[in-house]
């Protein structure tokens, strides 16, 4: 965007969906939470810590759901709990922690017998330190082995303790991986934070066993909060975007008294006074050590409910997976209810591309964007598609410009078709046809005029 003029971006918030998925088996329980999930063929597939809370043991988890709404704990055989294997557990705390994290590996060329790849946390060992993240490949997405027997990632102080996720950047040519950290940190007024300030680091790596130290995410020109996750994901309709959407911690802080806390039967570790509690911010990122928060404010509320405003009882899922039999939503999970007997995973649904949009009150506006460059590697014509919704009396036109802000011959505001509805993917046309082949190869700017409208999205692409 080079200019808003009588519009603002607007951020919007996904709605809650059922049925949720209660973590109520008893290798699950309380504690159970930190999922990771994703879209493989026709299947979901959900990976999760189980952890009861009266139990020092934890386990890798696994579900299938053929939409993404309605999930099954396939029976595995492959780890024996209670004297039966009869159970979805793919992996128990002695070869990881309880906060393996999984993912479908879409590097071009990717071995058959590592296509699913996924990174987890050594377990911690009274009296020993904690060496460091492990790499884990697997065939069939359930049967899982370790890649090498080192640490792939060294330990950094205090770190890994929360969800480290990881994935194959196809912007960056590269595996990518996101971990909390700590660092220090001084408030507006020079006083430090109690034991630094949580904060998300990541490091790159070619073949997902060498990895480059780790370099500190830039906040921009925002103030440091504690993220306690931070849940990266590249968006699958554009991938070279990135949507992060952090457990904001409130550390020594309560939301709700500890007499309320004893009534609803929250557990003695999360019962202490100023255990804080959590929202969800949303960030996104293009690649490298950069992060960013155009808005402050949260994506995610903790929502009705006092269980949901005790600690930790907000942590995002990894992963956001279309919706089968729609062209317009997308799914987003929450784990809620976290020391509870409730404790699950909640889905919330949001139209496709609907983060943030550049928002048209009832009067007109204006949105210029910076010079944009599009070529065309074959006959087909080539379009401009857009994402947005208007009111009965809204509107959106559409101009295209030259480098210095002149409308071209034949794609002026006067010769635009009037964009009015609500569509995920409208063809804009002046004066009824779409075909850009004659500006491929060239700079231009687009110049929006709207009145009661949002746009959320806008991309060049050719036709079949």
């Amino acid at each position: 965007i080079e200019k808003l003029d009588n519009t603002h971006l607007k951020l919007h918030h996904p709605r809650e969906a059922g049925p949720r998925f209660v973590m109520e088996k008893p290798w699950e329980g309380g504690y159970s939470g930190y999922s990771s999930v994703f879209k493989d063929g026709d299947i979901y597939r959900m990976y999760y810590r189980g952890r009861p809370v009266d139990s020092s043991s934890s386990y890798t988890c696994y579900a299938e759901s053929k939409d993404g709404i309605h999930w099954h704990r396939p029976s595995l055989k492959i780890v024996e709990f209670a004297g039966s294997k009869d159970n979805n557990i793919i992996m128990v705390s002695a070869p990881v922690s309880p906060n393996f994290s999984a993912f479908l590996d879409t590097r071009p060329g990717v071995a058959e017998s590592e296509r699913y790849k996924g990174v987890g946390r050594q377990r911690v060992v009274p009296g020993e330190k904690l060496l460091g993240l492990f790499a884990y490949s697997s065939s069939d997405g359930i049967h899982w082995k370790k890649m090498q027997e080192e640490a792939v990632i060294n330990y950094p102080k205090f770190a890994f303790d929360s969800h480290n996720v990881a994935f194959y950047s196809e912007e960056e040519k590269c595996y990518v991986c996101y971990f909390r950290t700590w660092h220090n940190h001084k408030d507006s007024e020079g006083e430090p934070w109690p034991n630094g300030v949580r904060w998300v680091s990541r490091c790159t790596s070619q073949d997902f066993l060498n990895w480059s130290d780790s370099v500190k995410m830039d906040r921009g020109n925002t103030p440091f909060e504690h993220l306690y996750t931070n849940a990266t994901t590249p968006y699958f309709r554009a991938p070279h975007i990135y949507i992060a959407m952090p457990s904001r911690f409130i550390d020594y802080d309560d939301a709700v008294s500890q007499e309320a806390k004893k009534a609803l039967g929250l557990p003695g570790l999360y019962l202490e006074k100023g255990r804080g509690f959590n929202d969800m911010p949303l960030m996104t990122s293009r690649g490298g050590n950069k992060y960013d928060r155009t808005f402050m404010t949260t994506f995610i509320l903790p929502g009705i409910g006092l269980k949901n405003w005790t600690t930790r009882a907000n942590y995002p899922a990894f992963g956001i997976v279309p919706t089968p039999n729609s062209d317009t939503e997308m799914s987003i999970y929450v784990n809620r209810h976290t020391g509870y007997p409730s404790v699950h995973l909640q889905r919330y649904t949001l139209r496709y591309d609907g983060f943030i949009s550049v928002r048209a009150d009832d009067h007109e506006g204006w949105i210029v964007t910076k010079p944009l460059l599009f070529s065309e590697q074959s006959q087909s014509p080539a379009q401009l598609v857009i994402n947005y919704t208007t009111s009965a009396i809204g509107s959106i036109y559409c101009e295209i410009q030259d480098v210095d802000g002149k409308a071209i011959d034949k794609f002026s505001m006067a010769h635009c078709d009037r964009l009015l509805g609500d569509e995920i993917e409208r063809v804009v046309s002046w004066k009824s046809s779409s075909d850009l082949k004659a500006i491929a190869g060239k700079p231009v700017r687009l110049r929006f005029k709207m009145k009661d409208a949002d746009l959320y999205s806008i991309m060049f692409r050719q036709t079949d």
